[in-house]
């Protein structure tokens, strides 16, 4: 079974809004786009806005999709999705994660999932 994970990618002053994954979850301690799995009968805009609300406490304007991509992780496959966001207000860590704006150039620092990793390195070369 393929889960379908929407992904906000919100830039702002030339940085991303990235989260970390909570302990108990899958890939834990990975940074990630905010986002989450598409319930059954949901659309990708409902679905993101609806997780960027809950995770980070914001209204969410939900634009063109930018990635997509299957990956197969040992305990999963995901169809993820990444979509360019704008968020009204100041986002902050609903569920407790980790949250931080990482500059472009500073991506590579971090440790990502293994289905973040070409999107993130169009990100670095700025072909976003």
């Amino acid at each position: 079974m393929t889960i379908v994970v929407l992904a906000g990618v919100i830039e702002r002053d030339g940085a991303f809004l990235l989260t970390r994954r909570l302990k108990g979850t899958h890939l834990a301690g990975t940074w990630e786009f905010p986002g989450g799995k598409c319930e059954a009968n949901e659309s990708h805009d409902a679905c993101l806005r609806r997780e960027l609300a809950e995770e980070l406490g914001v209204d969410a304007e939900v634009g063109e999709e930018i990635f997509a991509v299957t990956h197969a992780y040992a305990e999963r496959t995901v169809e993820l999705h990444f979509r360019k966001c704008s968020i009204a207000g100041e986002p902050r860590a609903v569920l407790g994660q980790e949250m931080q704006w990482v500059p472009r150039g500073e991506l590579h620092t971090l440790e990502f999932p293994e289905a973040d990793r070409e999107l993130i390195e169009g990100l670095r070369r700025g072909a976003d």
